[in-house]
């Protein structure tokens, strides 16, 4: 470009310097030379290499363009989503097999009017207090098991969410356009939202055994006094009979 405008620069001098110092018309060989014409057609072709030069560059201008907006529109050839997807769906399936009280609203006031109750024992036979005894030693057992088994599969999605981060980084490092760059966050931000869903998970499995085992010690206190009270309550509590330890 630099060398271009020294030419336009050293051919428009020197036409003026022609104007100045020839003759306005010269006689050659019957030819009328006019050096002030000639210096104009000079001055104008230099003007139109100089608008050529102009178009071109708006052309590589506008080709650079294109290439910047194909690469923005470009699609990011790494996907994690699957991967993610699967983690929660392995989590969800955690929560719809938790045993003896599930994670629904109906089933828990179902089971706590059976086998918490709050009101009088004082109509439950001592078989069902038995039971419900039995029955809710067995749900505080399955709740720490559900815990423990969603605190495994949470500790399992470590090493799946390291190599899934480590990829998405890499590929949001070496994105080509806007679109990439845009798709590698938005996949980032699943992983960390399937982290949150984890730790929910685990806070709510958690949350789950100490209720159950705070519901379960209440109802065994309330048991325990019905109980006393009926061994203590006369003509119908315990009654003494003779025991013979020895037979002659």
């Amino acid at each position: 470009m630099t060398r271009f405008r020294k030419s336009i620069l050293a051919i428009g001098a020197g036409a003026m310097a022609l104007m100045a110092t020839a003759p306005a018309e010269a006689q050659f060989g019957g030819i009328v030379y006019d050096p002030t014409n000639y210096a104009q057609n000079v001055l104008t072709a230099a003007r139109s290499l100089q608008q050529i030069n102009n178009q071109i560059t708006q052309i590589q201008n506008q080709a650079q363009s294109l290439i910047n907006q194909a690469r923005n529109l470009a699609n990011l050839p790494t996907s994690m989503l699957s991967s993610i997807q699967r983690d929660i769906d392995r989590t969800r399936q955690l929560i719809q097999q938790a045993q003896q009280i599930a994670y629904n609203v109906q089933n828990i006031d179902q089971v706590f009017s059976q086998r918490y109750p709050s009101g009088s024992l004082a109509a439950t036979s001592s078989g069902d207090l038995v039971a419900n005894a039995q029955t809710r030693w067995t749900d505080a057992l399955a709740s720490y098991q559900d815990a423990l088994r969603t605190g495994a599969t949470v500790t399992g999605n470590i090493d799946g969410t390291r190599d899934q981060a480590s990829t998405l980084v890499t590929a949001s490092q070496s994105a080509t356009g806007a679109l990439q760059a845009a798709q590698a966050g938005n996949q980032l931000l699943a992983l960390e939202t399937r982290q949150l869903a984890d730790l929910t998970a685990m806070v709510a499995a958690q949350s789950r055994a100490a209720a159950v085992q705070a519901a379960r010690a209440a109802a065994d206190e309330a048991q325990g006094r019905e109980q006393t009270r009926r061994f203590l309550a006369p003509g119908r509590g315990y009654v003494p009979q003779s025991v013979t330890l020895f037979r002659d």
